[in-house]
């Protein structure tokens, strides 16, 4: 059996009575990350690269949470980008890889993903790149590689997908998505934001060139991080200041430096999956690796209990769409979005409100996905994002709150 009440305990904001079901817009911190964030700013906020003790403490504290975030996705330091957002981190990825295109080179993107892994690529048009568009199953509302099979071409260089939908919840096989990419010669940007806080990350199982995900949606502070395998980080052209050394990785790709009190802050996220592997595996040494992989499958298999009745109660409401798959499983992250025939999707959540259950409505910045399915009419979706803290009594709360709403 999870234990939710131990979980919530490392959560301050989650001692309130609101039920929140927002997390796949920005999950609430961990109070080590606050506390750590606190007590760097309290006694550390120098500069770094000096000689005197504080400076020396500070590199260390920031290095750190390189490092911890390194040990999170299973990579070396140096290939961890750590930036603002996820949308900067990929933009700034797109300058920088350009030099290792020509005009004519292809890049795929999709009409599902966020825009930040669309957006940054398609400016590229305007250098000269040929932008394919991968466009999602109208049926079962995924990626396949059947649609991406005729967009493979000689010239393509990079292909740009989502290894889970922020707007339909499904988790894509990504290992083989990419496995195919490279076999046609091309490189794979996958965009993680929708799939980290659920599932495990092992860029090196995955075999991704470049992964990016929100660390401020795995519990942290407003930062995101951007993986690239080492050979491409040094390979792509620095966009820091021109004297940052081209081989002086991955520092040439983060403009005015990292945050230092929210990257010193990161160790916090590690700390606290180890501990939660801890409470439900006492006494079971394993290498750090293997107790990630096994904490993220205890959060999985509750995370699946949880929006199982939520799904069945919305499969069974009449007039109600869910998008994407409709039961519980290992493909189901557990973000739902649904429409209600004949009605706005913005009238719901204010439904909700003021029974103390915070879901949302809208596009989600996956703006072509709604297009394609005709959604903008409405406003969007309903959106209902759950984490591992969240309780089947807030479950049982949300089903009854959106029976009476809809």
């Amino acid at each position: 059996m999870f234990d939710v009440p131990y979980a919530r305990s490392h959560f301050p904001a989650l001692t309130e009575d609101w039920a929140l079901f927002d997390h796949a817009g920005g999950s609430v911190p961990l109070a080590g990350v606050i506390e750590r964030v606190h007590d760097y700013m309290s006694h550390w906020q120098v500069q770094l690269g000096a000689t005197y003790r504080h400076s020396a403490t500070a590199a260390a504290l920031v290095a750190g949470g390189r490092s911890a975030m390194a040990r999170l996705v299973n990579a070396s330091p140096d290939e961890i980008v750590l930036g603002p957002s996820s949308t900067t981190n990929v933009r700034t990825l797109s300058r920088a890889l350009l030099p290792l295109f020509s005009p004519g080179d292809e890049i795929v993107v999709t009409n599902l993903d966020h825009e930040t892994n669309i957006g940054a690529w398609r400016a590229l048009e305007a250098e000269g790149l040929v932008i394919r568009e991968w466009r999602f199953d109208p049926e079962r509302l995924e990626l396949t590689l059947e649609e991406l099979e005729p967009l493979l071409h000689q010239r393509t260089r990079l292909v740009c997908f989502t290894h889970c939908s922020n707007l339909i919840g499904t988790v894509h096989d990504a290992a083989a998505i990419i496995r195919r990419v490279h076999e046609a010669g091309a490189l794979a940007c996958v965009d993680g934001v929708a799939c980290a806080p659920h599932r495990r990350v092992d860029v090196q199982a995955l075999d991704a060139d470049f992964y990016f995900l929100s660390i401020y949606k795995v519990f942290g502070p407003h930062l995101g991080l951007l993986y690239g395998k080492r050979d491409l980080l040094l390979r792509a052209r620095g966009q820091n200041h021109f004297f940052i050394p081209e081989d002086e990785v991955p520092s040439k790709l983060e403009p005015g430096s990292v945050v230092h009190e929210l990257t010193a802050a990161l160790p916090a996220i590690l700390e606290y999956l180890l501990a939660l592997d801890e409470r439900h595996h006492p006494g079971s040494p394993a290498p750090e690796t293997a107790r990630l992989d096994r904490v993220f499958e205890d959060i999985a298999a509750h995370e699946t209990a949880l929006v199982a009745p939520l799904l069945d109660f919305l499969r069974s409401h009449r007039g109600v769409r869910v998008l994407g798959r409709e039961t519980a499983d290992a493909r189901r992250a557990p973000t739902v979005s649904f429409v209600a025939e004949g009605r706005d999707s913005s009238e719901i959540p204010a439904r909700l409100d003021a029974e103390r259950i915070a879901i949302r409505y809208g596009h989600f910045y996956a703006h072509r996905a709604v297009e394609a399915l005709g959604l903008h009419a409405c406003n969007g979706v309903v959106r209902v994002s759950m984490a591992h803290t969240n309780t089947t009594d807030e479950v049982g709360r949300l089903i009854a709150a959106l029976d009476r709403a809809l």
